[in-house]
């Protein structure tokens, strides 16, 4: 199941408290900054900066290439 659209406005990466990206069809938030992904488990987003897998260059090239791909925390 997909994100609420008003949860992920108010998201953002714990680390840097910037925008993700949310792969509703790879269920993560993706951080390009610093090249890691979120799982989202159950419609739950894990948020914690121990489990953030690190995303190798093909990865971030088709995540950032992703039409589909939605930014977070676009509503302050």
């Amino acid at each position: 199941m997909a994100l609420e659209d008003f949860l992920l406005d108010l998201i953002e990466d714990p680390v840097d408290h910037g925008p993700l990206l949310y792969l509703s069809d790879a269920d993560i938030l993706y951080n390009p900054r610093r090249r890691v992904a979120y799982e989202v488990r159950d419609s739950i987003p894990v948020l914690l900066p121990d489990e953030a897998k690190a995303v190798s260059d093909e990865e971030h090239e088709r995540y950032e290439k992703d039409p589909l791909a939605r930014p977070t925390g676009t509503k302050a």
